[in-house]
């Protein structure tokens, strides 16, 4: 199970150094990996089915039988990647999730156009473009890569970010100790704050390592801030996991 490199999150803190509040460093990175996955994820399967040789790489049913986002033209990281130079580079990451929300009901309102706003120096975002695009392959990434990115961030700047109204952060083995403990073959998962969703992806991969079937189980959780609730949105709907996380952050 493929992680992210911590030598690329390094990489990209180096690129918005001194650019943006390291407290935002993971917000700017996290919607810039999920573009760079859902294409990657795309293009890979684009190019399998291509190989058949009749046409059916225009079918969507073939990408949405195994839990591959849709992604057009203008949301592809080629595209946006040729941007990177450009004024218009935080626009046109907008404009990719705004398309991205149009093909894929499971991310309708919880994708982040937040880029062509963004405080953040243009040139660093286009930098940051680029250094992924060299360094960044997410063809064989799984796992909670949302997670990784919380915790990476929050353990290398933990001096720079003041934990705030009871947030934390539950590291990964403590997760994966108790989905251990559960063992939650079927039945109701309900976790009454589920930060990024990582306990979700923990229980869903014990499910399959013990050849289970993950409809067996039913998702439930919460989460009172607004982006990390938008977090855990994704996390799932990149594994295709049915989730009943309420029609908005709350508690």
């Amino acid at each position: 199970m493929a992680k992210i490199d911590e030598k690329v999150l390094w990489g990209a803190a180096v690129k918005l150094r001194d650019k943006c509040d390291p407290a935002d460093y993971k917000n700017v990175v996290l919607g810039l990996v999920f573009l760079k996955y859902v294409s990657d994820k795309y293009l890979a399967k684009f190019n399998e089915l291509k190989a058949f040789g009749d046409g059916r790489e225009y079918d969507d049913d073939y990408y949405i039988a195994e839990h591959v986002f849709i992604v057009p033209e203008k949301a592809l990281w080629p595209y946006i990647a040729s941007y990177s130079k450009d004024e218009s580079l935080g626009q046109k990451i907008d404009e990719a999730f705004d398309e991205l929300e149009k093909k894929n009901y499971e991310l309708k309102g919880i994708l982040p156009k937040t880029y062509s706003k963004s405080e953040l120096d243009k040139v660093a975002l286009g930098e940051l473009v680029d250094f992924f695009t060299t360094h960044l392959k997410m063809e064989d990434a799984d796992g909670d890569f949302f997670g990784q990115i919380y915790e990476y961030y929050i353990g290398a700047f933990a001096t720079y970010i003041p934990q705030k109204g009871g947030e934390f952060f539950t590291p990964q083995s403590i997760v994966e100790m108790m989905v251990e403990i559960l063992q939650p073959y079927k039945g109701r998962v309900f976790d009454p704050c589920c930060g990024s969703g990582g306990m979700f992806v923990q229980c869903s991969k014990f499910v399959k390592e013990h050849r289970g079937n993950v409809d067996d189980i039913s998702i439930y959780g919460q989460e009172s801030n607004p982006g990390t609730w938008k977090m855990a949105k994704m996390n799932l709907a990149i594994r295709g996991l049915a989730g009943n996380l309420g029609e908005r952050n709350g508690d």
